[in-house]
Order: structure tokens, then C-alpha cells, then sequence
């Protein structure tokens, strides 16, 4: 137990190191990246600053894959030059056995990226998407599912204007069961609107059988109320933002993201790529636990042999690899091409069994 210890605690030590290296340097590019993006809009180093810290989270979550490999070959590559690996050979400790420790931390840490990174990444991701609507639109669009149905806010420069719609179609072009309220920055509430549908296409609302309320002070809203087979109004928002909208699982959590799920069937969106994402948040774990095994099957070797460059930047390589192909299935998964739990698991336990193959094929040479 105590050379168990030994080797966990070097791992995560390698592990936060290398980890405030990457999160130094990404802060660094995301800064440079942030300021070019607003550099067209009125936004101080402070706001960009804030953007960038808000960013910070996401990118750690996206690139533990890479941080796992990277603190497995520091520590193997460690305990090879200082002939703690050979010394630990020669007591009888096989390969596997000296993986045990290794293996554990990065199943602790792949279970509390889950647990709490992802509500962190989450809330960090929705705030930045705020702050980037109202450095760029004033807050002019903005968009949320609950039971109620989709809920819409638009800007143009009539006003501001909510909509609510019970569903949608899939591609959340068009919105059925719609009501419009249109506020005026001083009057407050001006105008309502019910409609059967409202097609977005072009910069317009096109509203299929609408009726429509004055809500003017002193006006009898019921008696001015006009009705229309079809009404156009413009509109600051376009399909492809509502997608976009949508799509951003990131930012919800994974505590939220199956009444989330819910919600979307009921509002009749397509819900794969959340069901995809739900099964690769979980999966997650194990994916990083495959990353620990592909660097350690090919840097679990003396120095004395040579070619440690070599065997570093094969690793690195394959983890890349592995990295693509779990991004290839989730894809296929969210089109529907393979089944969503293939498209989440096959690749971290396929992962899993070919590292296992690379280690016993060293251990019987």
C-alpha cells in the first residue's frame, strides 16, 4: 500500500502541474483570441478578462484527455530515470499491479469532472454566452425551454418582443400555439399577438392565423382587435442562433440535463445529441482511466532502451487518435447513425481492452 501511495501521489502531483502549465498557456491564447473578437465592440481588458476566466473551465474540460497522458508519461518517465520503475520490477511488482494506483486517481478525478466540473462548466458556459449577447446585441436574443413551452426574446427596433410557443418542429423553423408580446422601453406593454403558427424565414415572422390586441392605455383591447389569415413581422433572430441555442449542451448540467431532455421531446426537438452527450459525460471516466493505459503501455520502459522520445509521441499520437474516434462516434450517434449508448461507450471500452493488449504484450516480452 505504501508504494501504492507513493506512485498516486506522484501522478497527481504530475497532474496539477501539468495542469496549471495548459491552464496558463490557454489563458494566455484565449485572452489574445477574446480581445480580437471584441475588439469591433465597446469592451474593456476587465470584461475580456472576465470572459476569459469564464471560458477557462470548458477548456480544462475538453483537454483532461490530453492532461491525463501528459501527467502518465511525466510519471513514468520519472520513475524510469531515477531507476524507481527497475527497482519496483525487480521486487515482482508486474505492470499492471504498478498501474493500480494510477489507474485509481484518474478514476477519482474522471468521476468528480463529472460530478463537479460539469456543473462549473456549465454555469461558466451560460454566463459567457450572456455576456457575449449583450456585448454584441444589448441583450437583444435570448432563449429558454421549460414546461410552458420555448420561450423567445427578440430586440429590433421596434422594441423588445417575448415569444412563447407550445412546440416546435424539429429543425425549430417553424413554432406552433404562438403568443407575441411587444414592449416599448416607455409605454411597457404595447401589443399582443396569437397565432396558429409563426415560420421564421428571411428576417420575418410569418404568422398563419393571428390575432392581434392593442394593449394602449384607454383602448377597449378586444374591441380594436384585428384578425389576420397571414402577418409578417420582422425579427432579429434567425433559425440557425435558435439551434445554436439548443445545442449548447454545454451549458446545462448533467443534474439538469434529463429534465432538460424532457422538456426538449415535449417542445418536439430532436433530443440525440443531448442523449449522446448525457451517455459521454458519464462514459468520461473510463475514457480517461484509457488515456492513463495507452501512456503507460508505451512509456513503462528503462531509459536505457532508447527511442523514450519516440515511445512519448506515440502515445501521445494514439491518445489523439482514441480522442478523434470517440468525437467520430458521438457524431454518428447524434445522426442517428448508431445506436446513442455505442456512440458513447464503445469507444472508452475499446479503449480500454487495446491498452490492456499493449501492456500484456509488453509484460510477456
Amino acid at each position: 500500500m505504501i508504494l501504492h501511495f507513493y506512485f498516486a501521489r506522484r501522478f497527481f502531483m504530475s497532474f496539477l502541474v501539468i495542469t496549471g502549465v495548459l491552464a496558463a498557456l490557454v489563458m494566455l491564447v484565449d485572452g489574445v483570441d477574446q480581445a480580437r473578437r471584441f475588439a469591433d465592440d465597446d469592451v474593456g481588458w476587465d470584461q475580456v478578462l472576465g470572459m476569459t476566466l469564464l471560458h477557462m473551465p470548458q477548456t480544462i474540460n475538453m483537454i483532461l484527455p490530453l492532461i491525463m497522458i501528459l501527467a502518465t508519461v511525466a510519471l513514468f518517465i520519472g520513475l524510469a530515470r531515477s531507476s524507481e520503475l527497475v527497482v519496483t520490477r525487480a521486487a515482482g511488482r508486474s505492470a499492471l499491479r504498478a498501474l493500480v494506483a494510477p489507474v485509481v486517481v484518474a478514476l477519482i478525478i474522471g468521476t468528480l469532472a463529472v460530478a463537479m466540473l460539469n456543473p462549473i462548466v456549465a454555469a461558466t458556459s451560460e454566463r459567457a454566452e450572456q455576456l457575449t449577447q449583450e456585448y454584441r446585441s444589448n441583450g437583444r436574443a435570448a432563449l429558454s425551454v421549460s414546461d410552458e413551452g420555448l420561450w423567445l426574446r427578440q430586440g429590433t427596433e421596434e422594441g423588445q418582443s417575448v415569444i412563447r410557443a407550445w412546440r416546435t418542429n424539429t429543425d425549430a423553423s417553424v413554432l406552433y400555439n404562438v403568443t407575441i408580446i411587444s414592449y416599448d422601453a416607455e409605454k411597457g406593454p404595447i401589443r399582443r399577438i396569437e397565432a396558429e403558427s409563426a415560420q421564421l424565414s428571411s428576417g420575418d415572422w410569418e404568422l398563419t392565423g393571428a390575432k392581434i390586441w392593442p394593449l394602449a392605455a384607454g383602448v377597449n383591447a378586444e374591441g380594436a382587435a384585428e384578425v389576420h389569415e397571414t402577418l409578417t413581422i420582422p425579427s432579429s433572430l434567425t433559425v440557425e442562433r435558435i439551434r445554436e441555442s439548443i445545442g449548447r449542451v454545454a451549458a446545462v448540467s448533467i443534474y439538469e440535463l434529463p429534465e432538460f431532455i424532457r422538456q426538449l421531446e415535449q417542445a418536439g426537438f430532436s433530443t440525440r445529441q443531448h442523449e449522446v452527450w448525457l451517455q459521454a459525460e458519464l462514459a468520461r471516466p473510463f475514457f480517461l482511466v484509457a488515456m492513463v493505459l495507452v501512456a503507460s503501455a508505451f512509456t513503462m520502459r528503462h531509459t536505457r532502451f532508447g527511442g523514450t522520445g519516440v515511445a512519448v509521441l506515440a502515445s501521445i499520437l494514439l491518445g489523439f487518435g482514441l480522442y478523434f474516434i470517440r468525437s467520430f462516434a458521438q457524431i454518428l450517434g447524434e445522426n442517428g447513425q448508431i445506436p446513442v449508448i455505442l456512440a458513447a461507450w464503445a469507444p472508452p471500452v475499446a479503449a480500454i481492452f487495446l491498452a490492456l493488449g499493449l501492456l500484456l504484450h509488453a509484460e510477456d516480452g
